[in-house]
């Protein structure tokens, strides 16, 4: 890989779509990515303790991400979408205000890409033109 971010739609799934075959060649723990800050909805990087910023994670055929009530609303809704990915878990720890969500997803590099940046996208109700980081391969 030679580049780490896109903030367009083509220029995000090539990249994430690099980003799992890179993760697969180099049969890394997982992959993950960053919404920048500056793009995440409710995220002021500037306060003290800022909320984290939207992220997915990539190992092996399943996602990962953390998400609100509202926002999982969204990622079930999604789903239809992309048949080859189905919710495989979810968990609501007590301490957290939301859910860890899996979802197994079996298919190519490429579709892989489409659905996290779609999964990014509708879940967290970013703009079109977001910018995302590979921050981990």
């Amino acid at each position: 890989m030679t580049r780490f971010d896109a903030a367009d739609t083509a220029g995000r799934r090539k990249l994430f779509a690099e980003a799992v075959l890179a993760h697969r060649n180099r049969g890394s723990q997982f992959l993950t990515i960053e919404v920048d800050p500056a793009d995440a909805p409710g995220v002021d990087p500037d306060d003290d303790e800022p909320t984290p910023v939207p992220w997915i994670q990539f190992a092996e055929k399943t996602f990962n991400l953390d998400c609100t009530e509202a926002e999982l609303d969204r990622l079930k809704g999604l789903l239809s979408e992309f048949p080859e990915c189905r919710i495989e878990q979810i968990e609501r720890p007590d301490e957290a205000e939301g859910a860890n969500v899996r979802v197994t997803a079996r298919s190519d590099a490429n579709r892989l890409g489409q659905f996290a940046d779609r999964a990014l996208q509708v879940t967290y109700a970013l703009d079109d033109d977001y910018r995302a980081w590979v921050t981990q391969v």
